[in-house]
Formats: structure tokens, C-alpha cells, sequence
């Protein structure tokens, strides 16, 4: 089969196209034949240094949407010619970047009817990621106040709807040619983070989405109500982070992704229900996937990227 590797770790110029055999399946496992694989900034941080491994040669890629081309002993959730998607269990079951994966049948849940394989594959981790934040970890109700940053990314652009579609207040902070997007989206404010000091308008937050680290997070705690959740998507929060969220008696917390056929399974039921849907900005063969990188890690994304395999 066709595959993305890389041997050595640097920039977009050490992915190439391979041969690779096509996986052999475990117990309890789904070989998918790949249609389409979601671009994660997680992707292009593993590309360029060992990041959560440190194993050559190596496929990236997480977010898969596809067919089911075989199911492995014991599995009863998936048939033969299924179309599905789903994240690999993060973070080392990577291997999106190719023409088959296999992994666990209950990483995956059916595709709606209603998306394609592109928009199905820009969804898995960053909805995952979302809806892990904002469900599993804040437990937003209707009414509160969510503050979500980089609100146009692809997690962004994902969370404010999840948000929106649970009852909340949703403010979104994205650069000023954003806004308009993110209030189709269904954002209720939507802060210009170049011009505006934040803080200024985001007051009595009850849940924060941060994905990012430095003076911004730091800066969120200081508008938080008590009783408040911040998720944060990078390690490195401070001691004086932790005193000025006790202060406000508020509470940080890290979040990791993980494969979630629950959390799958919720998103893919708001996505028939027309509550949620991706933003592509672009759409890259399997073999310009350096190109898709690039443009990447040039920042300032709307929404995501997306290889057709």
C-alpha cells in the first residue's frame, strides 16, 4: 500500500511517499481503507521531534474516514463496507498518512450519511478534543459563559458549536476577518484578540477553552467566576497559575485527547443534526502532504486541512 513515512525528524521535506505491506489486524480490530485523514497540528509537531515518540521509521496521521475492509476476531460493532471514522488511539496509534490503517472497532462509529469523507475526516480529534473539554472535563450548562480562544482553529471552530448546541453563552476570540464565520458558527460575542484586550469583554466566565500557552492563559484565569473550569490543550501550567486559579477558587485542568466510541458516537449524532460541521480550508492529495504542513505550521489556520487518500 501507499504511504506517508519519514526516517529521519525535521521539516515538511522528510515525509515521502512509500511502499509499506498492508497492516495485519489484531484481535478486536478494523482494517479501514483510508478515504481521506484529517491535518493536526500534533502531526507536524511529531514530524519535527520526537514529541510523545521517538520511533523511525515512522506514519503519521490520527483522524481517519473510510470503508471497512476487514474486521479482526470479536469484533460485532463494524461489518465489511461500513463507511466510518474515528480518531487512532492518541497518542501512539498514529498512522492516518496511508492507504490502510488498522486499529481498535471501537476507536470508530458510522459516518453520517450527511458529510463526505473530507468533512468526516476534519472532525475526529479536534471534536473529540472539544467535546472532551467542554463535556467531560467543564460539564457546561445551558446559560454559562464559554470562553473559547483561537476560536477559528480546528478545535475552535468545533468547540463554539458544541457549546452553543449544550446552551451556552459562547465568546470566541479570532483575529477580526474570522468573526464573521465563527457567528455563523453560532459564537454570541467574538473578540478581536489583535485590537481588543480580552478581559475587557469576557467577564464571569464559567468555562474556558485555552490551546495555547504564555501570557494569554495566564491572563484567562483572571476573568474566571468561582466554581470555574479552564481546559488547557499544552503542559506547562505554573505555580503562579495554580495560586491565581485557587484564588478565584477556580480549577485548571490539562487535557489530553483519548479515543472515545461514546464521545464519537455524540458528535456523529449533532452532525445529523446539522449542530455541527467542519470548516476545510483546504483539501491536499496524499502525495502534497509536505505542502500541507507547511502551510500549517505557517499559523492562523480557519478551521482544518484535510489529505484525500
Amino acid at each position: 500500500m501507499r504511504a506517508i513515512s519519514q526516517d529521519t525528524y525535521g521539516g515538511p521535506e522528510v515525509l515521502r511517499e512509500v511502499e509499506q505491506p498492508v497492516p495485519a489486524l489484531g484481535p478486536g480490530q478494523i482494517l479501514v481503507e483510508v478515504k481521506a485523514a484529517g491535518v493536526n497540528p500534533t502531526d507536524w509537531k511529531n514530524r519535527a521531534a520526537p514529541l510523545w515518540f521517538d520511533r523511525l521509521p515512522l506514519t503519521l496521521g490520527f483522524d481517519v474516514s473510510g470503508v471497512v475492509a476487514q474486521v479482526g476476531y470479536g469484533v460485532t460493532i463494524h461489518q465489511t463496507g461500513d463507511e466510518v471514522f474515528g480518531m487512532l488511539p492518541y497518542p501512539q496509534g498514529i498512522g492516518a498518512y496511508a492507504e490502510y490503517v488498522a486499529a481498535p472497532a471501537r476507536a470508530f462509529v458510522p459516518k453520517p450519511t450527511e458529510i463526505d469523507h473530507v468533512q468526516a475526516a476534519a472532525i475526529p480529534l479536534a471534536a473529540l478534543t472539544a467535546y472532551q473539554a467542554l463535556v467531560d472535563t467543564a460539564h457546561i450548562r445551558p446559560g454559562q459563559r464559554v470562553l473559547i480562544h483561537a476560536a477559528a482553529g480546528g478545535v475552535g471552530h468545533l468547540a463554539v458549536q458544541i457549546a452553543k448546541h449544550l446552551g451556552a453563552y459562547v465568546i470566541g476570540t479570532a483575529s477580526a476577518g474570522k468573526h464573521d464565520l465563527l457567528r455563523s458558527l453560532g459564537a454570541d460575542e467574538v473578540i478581536d484578540y489583535i485590537s481588543t484586550d480580552f478581559r475587557s469583554l469576557a467577564t464571569d466566565i464559567d468555562a474556558a477553552l485555552v490551546p495555547m500557552t504564555g501570557e494569554t492563559r495566564s491572563q484567562t484565569i483572571e476573568v474566571l467566576r468561582p466554581g470555574a473550569t479552564l481546559v488547557t490543550l499544552l503542559r506547562g501550567l505554573t505555580p503562579e497559575d495554580e495560586r491565581a486559579a485557587a484564588e478565584r477558587e477556580a480549577r485548571l485542568a490539562t487535557l489530553l485527547v483519548e479515543h472515545d466510541q461514546a464521545g464519537m458516537a455524540a458528535i456523529a449524532e449533532m452532525i445529523r443534526a446539522g449542530h455541527l460541521r467542519a470548516h476545510v480550508q483546504q483539501v491536499f492529495p496524499l502525495t502534497e502532504v509536505a505542502q500541507a504542513h507547511a502551510l500549517g505550521e505557517e499559523g492562523h489556520l480557519t478551521g482544518k486541512l484535510v489529505l484525500v487518500v
